[in-house]
């Protein structure tokens, strides 16, 4: 209950509870995704804010991300980086007065590439061909907020765009009765997932969370008791009264957002329900994703999401997984993470090749950064953002190929470096983008997501 600024009298709904009202409660979902900014544009729609948008579209192929996100820091020397230097030098003295520490797993080559994986993801290893590897990763700082805001928006000091909101922007919208960007349990800030002072419409919709699998999700049927002729007439007096306020407010950039996200909500009530509603998958892609097994159906009903949400037109889909923060009792603690995600990641790939979108799909894995070639506590590996291992699949990678090196140990890269401006400038081309190209005007200037550095590694693409 809340007091009218101009008034003593009382009111029971605030427009939050009409927006829930009228949209059977998609329309607070979309609310949260894109009237959380401040920055919107108050007199344009996606399409005129697309037009204003330079891109040049030489070599992208990809019109699309699926961005597997696993915070903490996944152990490369564990999983992807094979160093038989450092089984040889086990136990010996390292930096920092530690003790090198030689990966517990056994690494073998997969595919016609001959690519090297450790026994802990035998699903992703079948796909050896369809990958290309970048051992030489590095960011600025190994602390985690910081590297985990870097690695979304390209900078850990200022409140910035996010990959996935510069990805909508350039591209716009594929379908919409659907949110062009969502955010599948995001563990961190909104930040991660926000638009900054782009328009409100490309921030990230936030959809469940990470305890628990995303099924039975569909709406219940409200018709006898609503009906969409009344939720039409409500959310129509609902526009108007802020099509009012947005002209008696001076400052329509807070509003417009608001205003685009009823319409959507309105919209998404035709697709969305469908989509979420993961039960009706038949019994082989069920298994494929390993929905029938506790241990990887969490991860692997994420997975499923996302390509049904790729395959409805969202253009950037991105899920946060687990925690891989292994600084001790790594033995038990990074095989238990491997079973939950290999299961859906290889499944993932299978079911996006057999449909035939892998090649207009970008599906990245990784991490803020990686761990330590040496020990802590004895069986745990440190923070390490000199090198870590991320891969890529589809929209236009060249499969098979290992790109870069981490030096004998995986200490750090010693072989063509790639700093998260320069991946980000990679994706971007992938998808058709020029990130020198890609501004938006604020504050005097023009910005962008690759700031005034940024190199495309061309290396990573088909020929």
């Amino acid at each position: 209950m809340k007091t009218h600024l101009c008034s003593n009298r009382q009111y029971l709904h605030t427009r939050r509870d009409v927006l829930q009202t009228a949209s059977c409660g998609f329309g607070y979902l979309a609310f949260s995704a894109m009237a959380a900014s401040k920055s919107a544009l108050a007199k344009e729609s996606l399409s005129d804010l697309r037009s204003t948008v330079q891109s040049t579209p030489t070599f992208g192929t990809a019109k699309r991300v699926i961005f597997l996100c696993m915070r903490g820091g996944p152990s490369h020397v564990d999983m992807f980086d094979y160093k038989p230097e450092l089984a040889k030098q086990d136990g010996k003295p390292g930096p920092r007065n530690s003790k090198w520490m030689k990966s517990p797993w056994k690494f073998s080559q997969h595919g016609e590439s001959g690519l090297w994986f450790s026994e802990l993801l035998p699903g992703v290893a079948k796909h050896a061909d369809k990958l290309a590897m970048i051992h030489s990763m590095q960011t600025d700082v190994p602390a985690h907020p910081q590297a985990l805001i870097r690695l979304h928006t390209g900078t850990s000091q200022f409140v910035r765009p996010s990959l996935g909101a510069w990805t909508l922007y350039g591209l716009g919208v594929e379908n919409e009765n659907l949110p062009g960007f969502i955010s599948i349990a995001p563990q961190q800030g909104a930040q991660n997932y926000g638009s900054a002072f782009l328009p409100a419409a490309y921030q990230g919709m936030q959809l469940g969370n990470d305890r628990q699998p995303i099924e039975n999700s569909r709406v219940p049927n409200l018709e006898p008791l609503v009906g969409k002729k009344r939720q039409q007439i409500e959310l129509d007096f609902v526009q108007q009264m802020n099509r009012k306020q947005l002209v008696a407010a001076g400052n329509p950039t807070e509003i417009d957002g608001v205003i685009q996200s009823y319409e959507t909500a309105f919209r998404m009530q035709s697709e969305m329900p469908e989509i979420l509603d993961i039960a009706d998958e038949p019994a082989h892609i069920r298994e494929l994703y390993g929905l029938n097994n506790p241990s990887t159906a969490n991860f692997g009903s994420k997975c499923l999401l996302a390509r049904r949400l790729a395959e409805s037109g969202v253009r950037f889909t991105e899920i946060t997984y687990g925690n891989w923060d292994h600084h001790n009792n790594i033995d038990e603690s990074l095989p238990k993470n491997c079973g939950e995600i290999d299961k859906g990641i290889d499944g993932l790939l299978t079911d996006l090749a057999a449909r035939g979108m892998l090649d207009e799909t970008l599906v990245v894995w990784t991490g803020e950064f990686g761990r330590t070639p040496y020990a802590q506590q004895s069986n745990g590996r440190d923070h390490n953002n000199k090198a870590f291992t991320l891969w890529m699949a589809g929209g236009g990678v060249r499969g098979g190929l290992a790109y870069g090196r981490s030096g004998d140990f995986g200490h750090e890269a010693s072989e063509n470096p790639v700093q998260i401006h320069d991946l980000h400038a990679t994706m971007l081309a992938l998808l058709g983008l020029d990130h020198e190209k890609l501004t938006f005007p604020y504050a005097g200037r023009d910005f962008r997501l690759t700031d005034t550095s940024g190199r495309v590694v061309t290396d990573l693409f088909k020929s």
